[in-house]
């Protein structure tokens, strides 16, 4: 069996086509969505709790097939990692939900602040010490060490009204909490 081609429902590798949006009718949309939001949980704060869930298999050498909602990802190694490299790997994919994350919040808190938001692009960049990875040194950690990113944002506003922009985004953005606190993660494991 080759990695995911021979697999029945294999997660598709094309790449999405996003629809292109105006900038009036993503501001409406991203004002129905607050609006809407901001009703139902000033009718009952419970909403506001959310479950998000996702599943995977194990594919090839070390790729996995990714189902979250109804859409699927495919997630593996370069050859360097025992990988095919046939998608991004898991840590690019944490790199990436961090940056469309921010690109979410950045939009959403633009258009309710009043600030003018033409576009957004990141850049973002992790350091991984592999040793833990691979058991060479158990004192390092596992995960980044450092993360950075570069937020570029197109529009007529001044950089200090860009720059309120982004401690209001920083202070809400879901992602990038993920990688700045602590949060709890309880496993289990079952035999197949």
């Amino acid at each position: 069996m080759t990695l995911l081609t021979d697999v029945p429902n294999a997660p598709s590798t094309a790449t999405p086509t996003v629809p292109t949006v105006s900038v009036s009718e993503r501001a409406e949309r991203l004002a129905s969505a607050a609006s809407v939001w901001g009703d139902r949980i000033a009718d009952n704060p419970a909403t506001a709790n959310l479950t998000f869930r996702a599943s995977g298999v194990g594919e090839g050498s070390v790729a996995s097939a990714i189902r979250a909602g109804k859409h699927r990802i495919v997630v593996d190694e370069p050859a360097a990692l025992a990988g095919d490299d046939v998608a991004a790997s898991p840590v690019e994919y944490a790199l990436a939900a961090l940056i469309s994350c921010q690109v979410v919040v950045y939009r959403l808190y633009a258009q309710a602040l009043g600030i003018a938001l033409l576009d957004v692009a990141i850049e973002a960049e992790g350091d991984l010490d592999a040793r833990r990875l691979f058991g060479i040194d158990e004192t390092v950690r596992a995960g980044f060490s450092d993360v950075r990113l570069v937020v570029t944002l197109t529009g007529p506003e001044s950089a200090e009204r860009y720059d309120y922009l982004r401690e209001v985004v920083d202070a809400h953005c879901p992602v990038l909490d993920l990688f700045q606190n602590p949060t709890p993660v309880s496993v289990s494991v079952r035999k197949g």
